[in-house]
């Protein structure tokens, strides 16, 4: 049974999530501020947290921020702020997905599941590490590292990058890409994949290594 943390102070919309929760036999904990959430995340095994943002105490950006420097758990926000650059800061920060305030719970519900399939997916492989020049792919804790240091992915990151060592030289579409990671159609502007390609190559190029290239036309290959 996955365990899920929730951090949310409202306690109505703290209700019902926990509810539909347990009606899906996942178990929750439940925290309302970012302090609280962050001592129950360290003392829990959680396996994909649900982050508000507007939190008493630490705030929901903090939380996310003191988390990634350890974990690589999936964090979904679920936030009343709509502004396109709060969504793709949060995305570059470390979320693995943003859904706003007010949500269709059988929506939120559909996302939780695709993350932890993605956990699931990695989880199951029967290889330990997959080698690619630099670059070291652990898929049991799920660290990357290039010479040895360690970079820190968000799950979208993670999974677009185990699609491309997994496939070295093919060249893949922005929908093979979206829907190979977000397990689904392919509707969205190329604006996600475009960002979520940017935020890769520039963690993973350190040492001006250009591992992710553009194929004019079509889409990208990792080469």
């Amino acid at each position: 049974m996955a365990a899920i943390l929730i951090i949310e102070d409202d306690m109505a919309i703290h209700s019902l999530i926990k509810e539909a929760l347990a009606l899906h036999k996942l178990e929750t904990f439940s925290a309302y501020s970012g302090t609280e959430g962050k001592l129950l995340f360290e003392q829990k095994k959680i396996d994909l947290v649900l982050l508000d943002l507007m939190l008493p105490g630490m705030n929901g950006q903090e939380f996310l921020q003191e988390i990634r420097q350890s974990s690589m758990v999936p964090v979904i926000v679920i936030s009343a702020i709509n502004e396109q650059h709060t969504k793709l800061d949060l995305l570059t920060s470390g979320a693995d997905d943003y859904i706003t305030k007010p949500f269709d719970i059988k929506e939120l519900l559909a996302r939780i599941h695709i993350q932890l399939r993605h956990v699931a997916k990695a989880s199951v492989s029967t290889r330990k590490d997959i080698y690619y020049g630099d670059i070291t792919m652990n898929l049991d804790n799920r660290e990357v590292k290039i010479k040895e240091q360690a970079i820190h992915l968000t799950g979208r990151e993670y999974a677009i990058l185990l699609l491309f060592l997994e496939n070295p030289q093919k060249v893949f579409s922005r929908a093979n890409i979206y829907e190979s990671v977000w397990n689904e159609p392919f509707f969205d502007s190329d604006k996600t994949i475009n960002m979520h390609i940017s935020n890769l190559r520039n963690k993973l190029n350190r040492d001006g290594t250009n591992y992710i290239k553009t194929v004019w036309g079509i889409g990208f290959k990792f080469d």
